[in-house]
Formats: structure tokens, C-alpha cells, sequence
């Protein structure tokens, strides 16, 4: 359950990356979703610091001008409340002052001021600090006011968070200086709340974010309906393509237009007729190939009866004949014998290519069938050298396959390697699983090149058409084979390596043209060798 739900959890992570690979409306998509995210991200971030700068600043320019409005209206009350003979009533100085400061603060947002006494003065007055009801005077942090007194020139500001009603709020301190008469100097500051501004900010930044996030999405529709516009042609092509790999050769796209995806689809609709003629031309050909060689093959058939029997009948007479004769004799009947299995062998090639193939199947034990089969060829081996070895792995168990066609591959096998193996052991191997039943005859002889490997199986080739054969083989036979091994629902793999051999391996489901995933038997197989008898394996060269 839990094994499951695993693979389920993996199926479902594994889709999108499936998507992206499949897909290039996706990618495509994504890609300028993405991109276009990024940029309005960069633009939009850009956008909403300048706009905050802006609202800032401006709002601060407008602050110390009102500061400085402030600080100018109360110094000139504090200095006109001197009388000629030099007194002054500081508190009736203060108070005025703190009127006209109160009506000079008319921003949004003035949350009140403050007049502090400069400390460490011994002056002949001493003024009362003053602050507006409920303001924290706390906000004004002790590196302004020591700014202030050491350059009490210029208005400085800071930017402070106040509480309002139990919330944090964004606001700025004002600072300047006063100089009052007899009272000796006072620091005055407002406190302006920021609040409007921060509130300002935050719907432009809700706008910025909200228009964004619109503007990709449209991009990313747009997108998809264009992309899939431009697409569906090329998707239709390979669509056609398909159809037309699957044998229907009639398939065309549809022509719309006269942009260069109309003109795609015209020279793709030429090609497929172009294609569509030669491969009818090919198939009408290769059909009246085929008739001809089995035409030719049947009406052969009653020549090469009455020759053959002409054949054994000088044949069985050859002891009366001179020494010369008779030997004539000899080769006629091993080239009509030729001849025979030639025809035979051709008749088989045309019975396949004309689909006219039939297995008889019957349940038998491998074992058995194959050492018949090496019994066979037995005598054949003695007369190159060689020894027939059968290494017996698996396969003693049932199994449904056309027994005739069976033999007839092995004994391929075992034929060639005899041919080519100069004269060392020669090991068949017969392994099994649930799925299949694998056969290899492995050869310790002369090899093939790579190139040789690519052609083994193509009809009439040989290595070596020179080279003596003992078998007398017609090149058919591993032609045959394949298509034997095919007609089965299995394979016939190779692997050889020049000078050290080949091995030859068939591999055939338990029944006709049942699945089957993995071959019983490696290739080539290791083998166990008595000393002095098999040389070492090997598992490099080439392999088909």
C-alpha cells in the first residue's frame, strides 16, 4: 500500500517534467511567462522605490518649509518680548510662541511640537519646556537633540515610528534651534504623522502588484493562443508524418494561405506524393520480384527433378565409368544437391516475404531438440576438428515453438561455427526464464569485423566467399533464420570479434509472440573451459 502510494506521489511529481518534455507549448509558455514575471518584477520594484522617494521627499520638503516657517514666526515673537528696558515675561513669550507654532503646523499629519531646554546653561530666566497634550516626547531620541545643540544652525529631521490608538505608525521629528532672551537656548520640534503617506504607497504598490500580475497573465494567454496558432501547422505536420510511417500514404495537410507556413505545408504535401510514387513503384517492384523468384523457384522444381534423377541414375553407374567420368559425376550430384537446397531456401524467403508463413507449434523440451541437433552435425565437426560441447544452464521445462523451423536455426548455427572455427570447441548454451528460452553457439574461430557483424544477416552475404564451407551453405541461412526467430515473436543477436570468434544468440518467448523483456543468456556467455580446450572469453567486439 504504502510501495503504491509511493509511486503514485513520483508519478505525480514526474508529469510536469514529462509536460515540459513533451510539450513545446508549454515550454514556450512558461518561458515567456517567466521572463516577462522577471522584468515586471524588476520594473515594477523600480517603479515602487522611485514613487516612494518621490512621496517621501516631497512630503519632507514640505515639512522643514513648514519648520522653518515655524521656527522663524517663533524666534521673532521670543525676540519682539524684550522691552526697551531689556525685560522680558519669558512664559507670556512661550505661550505666544506655541500659538503661532500650532498655526503655522498645518500639514496633514502634524501630530503636535515641542520646546525642550537646552541643558548645561545657567541663564538669568529659566523658561518652562513645553510639549502638546498626549505627544511622547520620548520619540525625540538623544542624537538629534545633540545634533541640534552642536549645529543649531540648519533644521534637521529624522524619521521615527510613533503609537497611535495602540498601532506603529511611520513619522518625522523636526528639529531648530530658538534663542530666547535671558532664557538662553531651547530646542523646538515637530512631530508629523506619515500615516497618509504610507497609506499613499500601499494602494499605488496594491495597484503595481495587481497590474503585474494582469499583465502576465495576459502575456501568458496571449502567448498560448499564438504560440498554439503557430504551432498547429507545424503539429499537424507531424501528425501526417506519423501516418504516413504508419503506411497511410495518402495522409496530407490542409493548405491554408500564402504565408510561409501554407508554402511549409505545399512542400511537405510534395513530398509525401513524391514518397507516396516511389514507394508504390518499390512495393510494385519488389512484388513482381517476388513473384518472379517464386515463380522461377516452382517452375524449377520439375527440371531439377528430372535432372536429379538423371543425376542418381549416372550416379549409380559411376563405377563403370572411367576415373575422370565418375569424378564429373560426383560434383554433378553435390552441385544439383546445391541447387536443391538453394530453391528450397528461396521458396522459404518467398513464402516469407509474401506473409504466407504459418507456424506449426508444438509443446516440446529444448534439451532434447538440441542435442539431436548437434548429433546431426557431429560427424561434420570430427571432419574440421572440432568438438560439440552442450552447456545446459535451464530450459528442460515445456515450451511452444514450430520444431522444424527451431532445428533449422540451430543447425545454422552450429554449420557456421563449424565452417569458421578452425578447428576449436564449440559450446551451445541453453538457458531459460519465466518470459523466454535463449540458445547461443559460441565459436573460438576467425571472427568478423564490425562491418561484417552490420551484414551477417543480409541474403547472399558471406565474410569470405571464398573461403571453403563444409556445410555448403547458400547465404540463406541467416536470412532465414531471422525471420524463422521473427515468425516466433523472438530475436537473433550477434557478437563477434575478429580473431576470437562469434557467438550466435536466439532468444524465443515460452510461447508464439508472447512479450518477453530480458534474453536468459549474456552475450556472449561466460564459459567454465576445460584447461587446454577453450580459450578465455571475451566480452568485447562487436555486437548487433
Amino acid at each position: 500500500m504504502i510501495d503504491s502510494a509511493w509511486q503514485a506521489f513520483l508519478r505525480l511529481l514526474g508529469e510536469p517534467f514529462r509536460l515540459w518534455r513533451s510539450s513545446l507549448l508549454t515550454r514556450t509558455v512558461a518561458i515567456t511567462v517567466t521572463l516577462s514575471g522577471l522584468a515586471v518584477t524588476v520594473i515594477g520594484g523600480y517603479m515602487s522605490l522611485t514613487i516612494a522617494d518621490s512621496l517621501f521627499f516631497g512630503r519632507v520638503n514640505q515639512i522643514l518649509s513648514e519648520t522653518a516657517r515655524a521656527t522663524s514666526t517663533a524666534q521673532a515673537l521670543f525676540d519682539n518680548s524684550v522691552t526697551a528696558a531689556g525685560a522680558i515675561d519669558v512664559e507670556t513669550a512661550n505661550t505666544a510662541a506655541q500659538t503661532a507654532i500650532r498655526s503655522a503646523q498645518s500639514s496633514p499629519g502634524g501630530s503636535g511640537f515641542a520646546i525642550l531646554r537646552t541643558p548645561g546653561q545657567i541663564t538669568p530666566q529659566t523658561m518652562t519646556s513645553t510639549s502638546t497634550a498626549g505627544l511622547d516626547v520620548s520619540v525625540v531620541s538623544a542624537p538629534l537633540r545633540s545634533t541640534v545643540v552642536t549645529n543649531p544652525g540648519p533644521i534637521h529631521y529624522q524619521s521615527v515610528s510613533i503609537t497611535v490608538d495602540g498601532q506603529q505608525r511611520p513619522a518625522i521629528v523636526t528639529a531648530s534651534s530658538l534663542q530666547v532672551p535671558s532664557a538662553g537656548q531651547y530646542e523646538l520640534y515637530l512631530i508629523y504623522d506619515l500615516s497618509d503617506v504610507q497609506a499613499t504607497l500601499t494602494l499605488i504598490q496594491q495597484v503595481l502588484v495587481g497590474g503585474s500580475l494582469a499583465l502576465v497573465v495576459t502575456i501568458g494567454v496571449v502567448t498560448f493562443f499564438v504560440v498554439r496558432l503557430a504551432i498547429g501547422p507545424v503539429r499537424q505536420a507531424a501528425q501526417t508524418a506519423e501516418r504516413l510511417a504508419e503506411g497511410f500514404l495518402e495522409e496530407r495537410i490542409t493548405e491554408r494561405g500564402e504565408d510561409v507556413i501554407a508554402v511549409l505545408a505545399r512542400s511537405f504535401n510534395k513530398m509525401a506524393a513524391s514518397m507516396q510514387r516511389q514507394i508504390v513503384r518499390l512495393a510494385n517492384l519488389s512484388k513482381v520480384q517476388q513473384r518472379f523468384v517464386s515463380d522461377v523457384s516452382h517452375e524449377l522444381r520439375t527440371p531439377l527433378t528430372t535432372i536429379r534423377l538423371a543425376g542418381d541414375v549416372l550416379y549409380g553407374q559411376r563405377e563403370s565409368f572411367t576415373k575422370e567420368n565418375a569424378r564429373t559425376v560426383e560434383l554433378l550430384i553435390t552441385q544439383i544437391e546445391r541447387f536443391e537446397s538453394m530453391l528450397t531456401d528461396l521458396l522459404e524467403m518467398s513464402r516469407y516475404d509474401a506473409g504466407a508463413v504459418a507456424l506449426e507449434v508444438d509443446e516440446v523440451n529444448i534439451v532434447p531438440l538440441i542435442e539431436d541437433c548437434l548429433d546431426q552435425l557431429g560427424p561434420l565437426a570430427e571432419q574440421k576438428g572440432s568438438r560439440l560441447v552442450l552447456e545446459v544452464r535451464g530450459g528442460y521445462g515445456e515450451c511452444e515453438v514450430d520444431q522444424r523451423r527451431l532445428r533449422r536455426i540451430v543447425l545454422n548455427f552450429v554449420g557456421n561455427a563449424i565452417d569458421h572455427g578452425e578447428g576449436n570447441p564449440i559450446v551451445t548454451f541453453i538457458d531459460s526464464n519465466e518470459e523466454a528460452v535463449s540458445i547461443a553457439v559460441r565459436d573460438w574461430g576467425v571472427g568478423m569485423k564490425p562491418e561484417e557483424v552490420d551484414r551477417v544477416f543480409d541474403r547472399f552475404w558471406r565474410a569470405d566467399p571464398s573461403r571453403q564451407r563444409t556445410t555448403g551453405g547458400t547465404g540463406l541461412g541467416l536470412a532465414i533464420a531471422t525471420e524463422d526467430a521473427a515468425a516466433h515473436g523472438g530475436r537473433i543477436d550477434v557478437w563477434s570479434k575478429l580473431g576470437e570468434g562469434s557467438c550466435f544468440r536466439l532468444t524465443v518467448p515460452r510461447r508464439p509472440l508472447a512479450p518477453w523483456s530480458l534474453s536468459p543468456l549474456p552475450l556472449p556467455p561466460e564459459v567454465s573451459p576445460a584447461p587446454g580446450e577453450i580459450v578465455a572469453d571475451s566480452t568485447e567486439g562487436a555486437l548487433r
